[in-house]
Formats: C-alpha cells, structure tokens, sequence
C-alpha cells in the first residue's frame, strides 16, 4: 500500500513528531512524507520518503503566513508548493492521502490544500483515498458558527474518513466540537499515538549515568521550546532548593532563543545537564523519575506512556494543553501547575513529593498508531 502523509508545523514540532510516530507503524507500506514547516534534523525509518516543500510558517500571532527562508516572497513560495504538490501526487500514485489536522485547523493552508483535494475528487491528478488525521481537541475559534460550518462542508466533500488519535472516554471530539452529528464520513478513534520506551534502553541509560541507588533523576521539557523557555528558568531555580539526592536533565527544544539558551547555562548549578534535543526522549522518561513539562500532546502522550509521575505546564494562550493535562490528571499520575507554582520554593516542594511516587501506566488507550495502521489496511482492501 502506498500512503502519501502531508503534514504542516507552524509552532513548535508536535504535530511533526506525531505524524512520524504514525509514519513509523506503517512499515509495511510505502510512506512518503510531504513537510511543509521549517526545517528540522529528522532521520525517518528506511520505508519513509520525505519530501521537504519551500518553508512556511505563521507569525508569532498567528495571523498572517510568512516565508521560513528570509528574502523570499510569499506568493512565490506559495506557487512552488503547490506545484511540489501535485507534481508528488502524479509520482506517488497513493492509494491513501493523509492529511494532518486539516480542514480542522491549517485554514491558512486551504490554498494549496482544497485545490489538491479537488484535483483528486475531480480526476485530474490520480484517485485516492483521503483521511484527516485529528488529534484529541481543537483550539479555540472566535467565530465557531463559521468555522463548524466550513470544517462540514470540506471533510464531507473532499475527504472519506477522519481518525482521532485519542481515546474518547478521556476527551471525545464533541468536547470541543459541537457538530459532530453532522460528519457524514466514518469517525474513528484511534487511541492516542505516543512512543513507549523499552524498559531495558531505560534501565541502560540510569546505568550510563551512574545513579546511585537513592538518587532520583528528573526530566525536564519545553517541547519545541518556543514557548518554554519560564518553565525551564523556573526549574533551575526550584532544583536549587531541592532537600533530596537528585539530578536534572533539562531538553530546551530546537526552536529556544539562543540567547534564552545561553542564559539557562549561565544559570545551572552542579547537578544539572541542559541539551537542545534527544532523539530517544521516551528513554528518558522511562529512566525518570520525575517529568516535568510543558503540555503538548506529544510530551503528554510518552509521559502516560512511561507511566513516569509528571508536572505539566500547560501553554496559556489557548485552551488545549490546559483541558488534556486536566483531564488526565484524574486518570494518571498527573498534577497540573499554573503560573504560582513556577515560584522556586513551591515549585521545589511539588517536585519533592511527586518524585516519591512509584511509575504507573494508565487505562488509557495508548495504541494509537499501530491502531491506524491495521484500520487502514483494512479499510482499504474492502
């Protein structure tokens, strides 16, 4: 089965990673990935072909496209993507066209997408199927009548599944979007897609940090890091007032300011490691005995599925990461911080006594993209 995967990050790396994870259980297939973020140092599994279309991302309000390569001008890359896109299609010859998020969100992406869609629906690139690929809750929309009305009109036209990578007892699409009786193409849920970490690599890896018996190790994230960067100074400050045997692992993100970067190894005191990025993350977590994080479904998704006791940060400038963390705050070993809690002596006693804690996995659907895998190759030889 040949499956085409478009993907579109315009803040930070989750969806990205989300939709590798995805990409990844399909090793029995023919992937091919259509980037369209900044790019990133990605080394995909050997059945993957990536195809890196001409950068776009949005400005820091969300509100206007810009090009990621500085000197270029907008329309010029526009034209270049979307000819890369048809031109990949016409070569592919999918018989699955996967589209990240859209047309729930990435409507600033409906140029290059409702075209490509179109094409297939009318015949003039190659027939396939097409599915978009939805995480668990959509962010807020200030005109919702609209935006419900648009997202019916285009998945029940141009699109013929959507699979929610979520698990509906913990948070349903209908949570965050009222329309849900109007989908006329098959809903599936998935179970959230997260990257469990084998026991032996995390075992191996205490070891190769020789900790002693009685030293904890805490693992501190800011996802991409564009937005991270009061959490991580807030932990180096708390871990300084820590009353017990520890050690830190702070993971800024790629994306952290370098001057925010060199101001936190300015700051670190004896105990604390600080990198950009790890590609075995839920390694980590799984040696952890302690998260402590910002709120992105990613991260979210491989603290659950290391089952490391966690403090999560949600990002305030919407309502997602705060109403996940929330949620599965009642299922797992989960507490949730706000902006008080970042002050050093209160952030020290939180860690201290969630440090204590014993690794629990919860009952939670984690299987997502194994899940996606078998019901896509089902569906499509029926």
């Amino acid at each position: 089965m040949k499956i085409l995967i478009y993907c579109q990050h315009v803040l930070g790396a989750g969806h990205l990673f989300r939709t590798l994870e995805l990409a990844r259980a399909m090793h029995d297939h023919q992937v091919t990935l259509l980037l369209g973020g900044p790019q990133t140092d990605i080394t995909p599994d050997k059945h993957i072909q990536t195809i890196q279309l001409p950068g776009l991302k949005m400005d820091t309000e969300f509100s206007e496209l810009l090009p990621a390569e500085k000197g270029r001008s907008i329309e010029e890359v526009k034209q270049q993507r979307l000819d890369a896109i048809f031109t990949t299609v016409r070569e592919c010859r999918p018989d699955i066209l996967m589209i990240e998020l859209f047309p729930f969100g990435r409507n600033g992406f409906a140029f290059e997408l409702v075209p490509l869609l179109e094409a297939i629906r009318s015949g003039e690139l190659p027939g396939c199927r097409i599915v978009c690929s939805l995480r668990d809750i959509l962010v807020e929309k200030k005109n919702l009548e609209k935006f419900e009305q648009r997202v019916i009109d285009r998945l029940n036209r141009l699109f013929d599944a959507l699979l929610i990578h979520a698990d509906p007892e913990v948070i349903p699409l209908d949570a965050t979007f009222s329309r849900i009786r109007d989908i006329k193409v098959p809903i599936v849920y998935t179970g959230y897609v997260a990257e469990k970490p084998e026991p032996e690599e995390a075992q191996r890896l205490r070891r190769s940090l020789q900790l002693a018996a009685d030293e904890k190790l805490i693992v501190v994230s800011a996802g991409g890091g564009n937005v991270g960067f009061q959490l991580l100074a807030a932990a180096l400050e708390g871990f300084s007032k820590l009353q017990l045997k520890a050690r830190m692992q702070l993971f800024t993100g790629p994306y952290l300011d370098p001057h925010d970067f060199d101001t936190l190894l300015e700051r670190k005191t004896t105990g604390i490691t600080i990198s950009r990025f790890a590609d075995n993350f839920p390694v980590w977590l799984g040696a952890a005995d302690l998260s402590l994080s910002m709120g992105g479904y990613n991260t979210t998704m491989n603290v659950l599925a290391a089952g490391t006791p966690a403090l999560i940060f949600p990002f305030s400038q919407n309502r997602e990461q705060k109403m996940r963390a929330e949620r599965l705050s009642t299922l797992a070993d989960l507490a949730v911080l706000d902006e008080e809690d970042l002050a050093p002596s209160i952030l020290a006693e939180k860690m201290s006594n969630m440090v204590q804690n014993k690794r629990k996995l919860p009952a939670i659907r984690m299987n997502g993209a194994e899940f996606t895998e078998r019901w896509l190759s089902q569906w499509i030889t029926e």
